[in-house]
């Protein structure tokens, strides 16, 4: 059987983590992941490019070497780094740091700290994890271990997790909870929230397309946007500022809101929102005139450059961007790439109370590289009644799938669905849009 995009992609992504968890450069791993996002974005499968005789290293993020590496995968179906790199780390390591909330940073500390290898092994040290469990156990002469929940010699649970939290009188606690931040006393009262799943979700927020550094066409992504069950997309292409994504200009980003209205008048039980990802400028004005952000449904503001500001003044910066009446969004808060850029400087306390004074949203960018906000400030937004919209930032029609990432992000940050915007209908999402 011919090798798949997909198969190069999952390749490469586990070949990423498993360099990741044995320790390697930083570069060395963001490249592959990087590589695999390129391949994951391409319109057509890597073989019939090679069949063509297409130069790979034209590709966005792939150097001669890793070329080289794609054409001997398609030709062999093997990818000899990664399986060098599975008989080094012993075990399902790879299969572990893909799991949802996990990670190779966290399978790293598991494997050094732990001796984790396998996938029975990671159950074993979870289920003897979460103290307060234990110590509620205790309270009623019972033991909690590995095997279950015990009186004496006798099991009296343990068959499933909801079973053990049962009987210790608690609502099961959902794993993304289990943090010991006050979850075991809500579970005790039957108070822990409903958090969000991928379910509720309606619409996507943060989307671009070939308009500027997409590798889709408008209406190939709302056809998969609408293929997720969604009922809107809203559609955030690049403004000016952004060169290299070859940004829109207010001419531009009106020939492309006549675009979107010509392709709504054809589509049927979706709707692309008018949107643009506009830059946040040094001062903190915006990289487009009100005159144009008047005319767009969505409005995402983003830092894209001048990382390295003063505290006070990237705080200022940002703030003095929510603060104009058209932004919707504040997009990626702070910045960071995982893995490859930390988080700028900036004091998220204040941003969190400006959005709730101004009514601006803020962003859960649920990109894997980004994953902004990060759960802390997901919880804090949410404690000051400030709600989020999770969405994919999506590049491709593929790139819709991250937003279970986004969702895990959201669940972590104890988030429901009241509290994420693009839960709503269309109809009650454009009341909330409007500030």
């Amino acid at each position: 059987m011919p090798v798949q995009n997909a198969e190069i992609v999952a390749m490469f992504d586990q070949t990423a983590d498993l360099l990741e968890i044995k320790g390697e450069n930083q570069f060395r791993v963001r490249a592959y992941h990087r590589a695999a996002r390129t391949i994951e974005g391409l319109p057509q499968s890597v073989r019939n490019l090679l069949s063509a005789e297409k130069d790979l290293t034209e590709l966005p993020g792939i150097g001669k070497d890793l070329a080289g590496k794609i054409a001997d995968i398609v030709k062999t179906g093997h990818f000899k780094l990664l399986e060098q790199l599975k008989k080094i780390l012993p075990g399902q390591l790879g299969d572990m740091a893909a799991l949802p909330g996990l990670g190779p940073k966290r399978v790293k500390l598991l494997y050094d700290k732990l001796k984790v290898r396998t996938l029975d092994d990671l159950r074993r040290a979870i289920k003897t994890g979460r103290i307060a469990l234990r110590s509620l156990a205790n309270e009623r002469d019972w033991k909690l271990n590995e095997y279950g929940l015990f009186s004496g010699k006798r099991r009296i649970a343990g068959a499933t997790e909801e079973e053990v939290y049962k009987k210790l009188g608690l609502t099961y606690i959902p794993p993304e909870l289990r943090e010991d931040r006050g979850e075991i006393a809500l579970a005790k009262a039957n108070k822990l929230p409903h958090l969000v799943t991928v379910a509720d979700m309606r619409g996507d927020l943060h989307v671009h397309s070939d308009w500027t550094d997409g590798t889709a066409s408008i209406e190939a992504m709302a056809a998969a946007a609408q293929a997720c069950g969604y009922e809107y997309m809203a559609l955030t292409d690049h403004s000016r500022r952004v060169a290299m994504a070859h940004g829109l200009d207010p001419a531009r980003v009106s020939r492309q809101i006549r675009e979107v209205d010509k392709l709504n008048a054809k589509l049927k039980g979706f709707t692309i929102l008018k949107g643009i990802e506009v830059d946040i400028l040094k001062d903190g004005r915006l990289d487009l005139p009100d005159s144009i952000l008047s005319r767009l449904d969505v409005v995402v503001a983003s830092v894209h450059s001048f990382f390295d500001l003063a505290r006070e003044a990237q705080t200022d910066r940002v703030v003095r961007a929510m603060e104009n009446r058209h932004v919707s969004i504040l997009g990626h808060p702070t910045g960071r790439l995982i893995g490859e850029r930390e988080p700028y400087d900036i004091d998220m306390d204040h941003v969190i109370s400006a959005a709730h004074d101004l009514g601006c949203y803020l962003e859960i960018n649920a990109e894997p590289d980004r994953l902004d906000l990060n759960d802390i400030h997901a919880h804090a937004a949410k404690s000051k009644g400030v709600k989020v919209a999770v969405s994919t930032d999506a590049h491709s029609v593929n790139g819709f799938q991250y937003m279970r990432f986004g969702i895990d992000q959201a669940r972590r940050g104890w988030l429901t669905a009241d509290d994420v915007i693009n839960t709503r209908s269309l109809v009650d999402l454009r009341k909330l849009l409007k500030r």
